[in-house]
This record gives C-alpha cells, structure tokens and sequence, in this order.
C-alpha cells in the first residue's frame, strides 16, 4: 500500500485525492453581482447534500467572484454539464476581469429563471435555481482557517428537459453527463451499458423479524 500524509506531500506526479475521490460531478454555477451582471464558472468539489429541502453546494479555493456574487445577492443556478457542452463549459473556467460574460465568451445563451433573478444556461438540459443557505469558511484540524468557501444553496426550482424523464423517472446516462476525475484534464462520461442496480437490505428481515 502506497502510504503518505497530506501535510508531508503526496511525492507523485500529480495530487491523487481528486482521482480516487471522482469522478464528481460539476458545479457548473451562474450568479450576478449586485449591479445584475452575470457570471459563469465550473467548481470541480460540488455535490447534493440533502433531500428535503433540497441542498446542494461547492466550494471555491478563495473567495472568488462566485463566492462574491451569491454572498452579495443570495442565489445562484446550478447548471448540468452535458458531453455536448463539454467544451463550452471548459471555456468558462478562464479567469476573466471581473464583471466579463463568461456566457458570452463561451457562446452559451441565457435563459431567464422563474424564481430567482440568475439566469439559467439555456443550452443545458437541467437547472437548479437556488438560494444561499450557508457560505462557511473551511477550517483544518487544528481549527486554522483554510481560504476555501463552502457555498450550500437550498434549491427552489427544478427545470428538466422532458426527453429525459421517461415514466416520470429521470433517465442519467441519457443526459451525458459530464464529471470531473483526476489530474489537469482528466474527465469521464457514463453509459447506460455501465449501469447495475442493487435493492437496499431490509434490516427487519436481516434480524430475523
């Protein structure tokens, strides 16, 4: 077994923890600062963290114009990064001046929300609207305060391309997602050859009741 801790460095080639955490989904996260322009970014540490209500979050290493907006307005929309967009979704990972359209750089179209003033990528085939719940600064174990931001958002509306909900069951791998693995470039797409289905245990019948 490879062994090492983290405070000594890991001595490969590239940090493995992204690869053997992953592949992840994209935090593909639209917002505006409080003058109404938009911004666009991808975050590679993103996940859902609760049913009801509905939780989802990213963080960002600093305090990034992301963190800015969301902070300064209270919303953002979460956008599903397809195969398709893919590239599209690369491009608004430049670091631009603020206030630039990441929208406009990468050729996206922006579409209004319904409950939230953030606009939506148009192109893509799922949108979570949201509202901050929480922004926690990260700290080590130590308690030192890490520059990471922990964004949680509760999500307030749901849009979904109907091609893939087939009777009324969202159907993942028809949507080509898209997730992040490991090292500088690495992503991974799923297939629906590669799904496998499991039923969790009753515990009641495991105990013999």
């Amino acid at each position: 077994m490879y062994f090492y801790q983290p405070s000594q460095g890991h001595g490969l080639p590239h940090d493995p923890l992204n690869a053997i955490v992953g592949p992840r989904p994209i935090g593909w996260i639209a917002s505006c600062d409080a003058e109404g322009r938009p911004n666009l970014a991808p975050y590679s540490f993103f996940n859902c963290f609760n049913y009801h209500p509905p939780i989802i979050g990213f963080a960002s290493s600093g305090w990034k114009d992301s963190v800015r907006n969301i902070v300064e307005t209270g919303e953002f929309v979460w956008n599903l990064t397809t195969r398709e967009l893919a590239s599209a979704m690369n491009e608004t990972s430049a670091s631009l001046p603020h206030g630039e359209d990441e929208f406009l750089r990468a050729g996206l179209t922006k579409a209004e929300s319904r409950v939230v003033k953030v606009p939506r990528v148009a192109e893509s085939p799922v949108n979570f609207e949201c509202r901050l719940s929480q922004c926690i600064q990260l700290t080590a174990a130590n308690g030192a305060e890490i520059d990471t931001w922990l964004v949680l958002g509760e999500v307030v509306g749901i849009h979904i391309d109907e091609s893939l909900l087939h009777d009324g069951i969202y159907q993942t791998a028809k949507a080509q997602p898209v997730l992040r693995a490991g090292g500088p470039t690495a992503y991974f797409a799923i297939a629906e050859d590669q799904r496998f289905d499991l039923v969790r245990p009753d515990a009641r019948k495991a105990s013999g009741q």
